[in-house]
């Protein structure tokens, strides 16, 4: 690569959380992550307008996982540049981007099954059908190990790394190790301060493949993610935060580990506790959070662990 190229982020509120998207400024221009509906047209444009860019140009968006905040505005800006930008994502997390309903099925499937609300299908399938500007065929589906030309001498790996979803990816400037993770470096959890993951397994070993292969230099989250005492890290971590960041991942994800298959092992038990039917492990992790709010981390990945557990006894 000739020049290293400047990266850009697209910061957009949604109640609780920071949705960070990024503006890759090469000659095919990328975004990295969408947002929800609103955020290509009242947050991306202007900001890209007033670096002297232009949404219209953009030519590749680049999906990192197929969750709400994050392809909830692929449609509307694959609009905005004319249709003539590539949307890339995972095929594992494809069905999510193609419909609305996938979403509502992912809760019922795993957190809404702990998740003591009998509005909570009704409340999942509003709030995809108010965030998702549309549903979409991608014009790319990947698997890790692909490698994207934005023009010129600018190129991005993708490489799998799942475990907070099965078709979570990792996008890497080629040349200078810019990495883009989307929510597969949780560290501590964001507003609800607590990790979420789907695969317990895969979460912790795609963790262990970017701390050890891809070595980030600059790392880009998903969200302003926390450390262990609840100060959120930055838009842009460098290669120092980076590697605090994974290794207090894996840190955390070992804690919950232990709590979680203790518990397992033990045997279930519904209780009164808002936690239950985890509530033991709640208690040895010293989580006091309220598990009942979305994306309800704690139950997504107290069921990754239960499925595990149940799929190797």
């Amino acid at each position: 690569m000739t020049h290293p190229v400047t990266v850009h982020p697209l910061v957009s509120p949604w109640g609780r959380f920071g949705l960070y998207s990024f503006f890759i400024d090469a000659p095919e221009p990328a975004i990295v992550d969408t947002g929800i509906a609103s955020s290509p047209a009242e947050g991306m444009a202007p900001a890209l307008e007033a670096i002297g860019r232009r949404i219209e140009d953009v030519r590749w968006i680049l999906l990192t996982h197929g969750h709400i905040d994050h392809v909830g505005g692929a449609y509307a800006l694959w609009e905005l540049t004319g249709r003539r930008a590539q949307v890339v994502i995972h095929e594992a997390d494809a069905p999510m981007l193609r419909s609305r309903r996938a979403h509502v099925e992912e809760y019922l499937a795993g957190r809404g099954r702990y998740l003591d609300d009998p509005e909570g299908e009704a409340k999942v399938t509003a709030a995809a059908a108010a965030v998702i500007s549309g549903e979409m065929e991608p014009s790319l589906l990947v698997e890790g190990g692909e490698t994207l030309s934005l023009g010129g001498d600018v190129t991005v790996s993708v490489h799998a790394i799942p475990g907070h979803t099965p078709g979570s990816v990792a996008y890497v400037v080629d040349g200078q190790r810019s990495v883009f993770t989307g929510d597969a470096v949780q560290v501590h959890g964001a507003a609800n301060g607590f990790p979420g993951y789907t695969d317990p397994v895969a979460y912790r070993t795609s963790l262990e493949y970017l701390r050890d292969e891809i070595r980030p230099r600059h790392l880009y989250l998903g969200h302003p993610y926390r450390r262990v005492d609840g100060t959120p890290y930055g838009v842009e971590l460098d290669e120092a935060q980076a590697q605090e960041a994974i290794t207090q991942s894996l840190d955390i994800e070992a804690r919950v580990a232990t709590a979680a298959c203790g518990c397992l092992e033990a045997g279930l038990r519904e209780t009164d506790s808002p936690y239950s039917p985890f509530a033991r492990a709640a208690e040895e992790i010293g989580y006091t959070g309220d598990p009942a709010l979305e994306p309800s981390p704690f139950f997504t990945s107290m069921a990754g662990y239960r499925t595990h557990f149940e799929q190797n006894v």
